[in-house]
């Protein structure tokens, strides 16, 4: 059997910077699952399943068919471990970024032991759904940091 990986986050929304680390981890793994992971204390800005298909949508347009998004409201680890997944992957723009990640890797690791973490350094890194959710919510184009079926559904 091929190497599998999970790719966990909010993508609420869905930016460039996320895309390039889906990228590269489907050019390494046989098969890898975008999980949109749904936490009910809280709210997201985007609609999950919109935002999911904004995804598929994306990923087809760029030519990447060996990645399943799916939504789980439950532990990513736990996801893992249901579909038979090795690895954890996870994007990286700075140091604060790796120290965060390891202390959630150690819950992750106790929760599947054999979980393995692969980090990508992202290309994008001034980047994220934070700043991308911040500038809309001022009415800015961000038009240069998300996909453009992200975009038609931030519109």
């Amino acid at each position: 059997m091929g190497k599998t990986a999970i790719y966990p986050g909010s993508f609420d929304p869905f930016t460039n910077g996320h895309l390039d680390i889906v990228r590269k981890a489907s050019d390494i793994f046989e098969k890898v699952y975008v999980v949109i992971g749904v936490n009910a204390e809280k709210a997201r800005s985007f609609a999950a399943e919109p935002m999911a298909q904004a995804i598929r949508d994306t990923l087809t347009g760029q030519g990447i068919t060996n990645c399943e998004v799916v939504i789980w409201k439950g532990l990513v680890a736990e996801y893992a471990r249901l579909r038979g997944t090795e690895y954890m992957i996870r994007g990286l723009r700075n140091n604060m970024d790796y120290n965060y990640e390891e202390n959630v890797a150690a819950v992750n690791k106790l929760i599947n032991p054999e979980l393995e973490y692969v980090y990508f350094r992202s290309n994008n890194i001034a980047v994220s759904s934070s700043m991308v959710k911040e500038l809309h919510s001022y009415r800015k184009d961000v038009s240069l940091y998300v996909p453009e079926a992200v975009l038609k559904l931030l519109q």
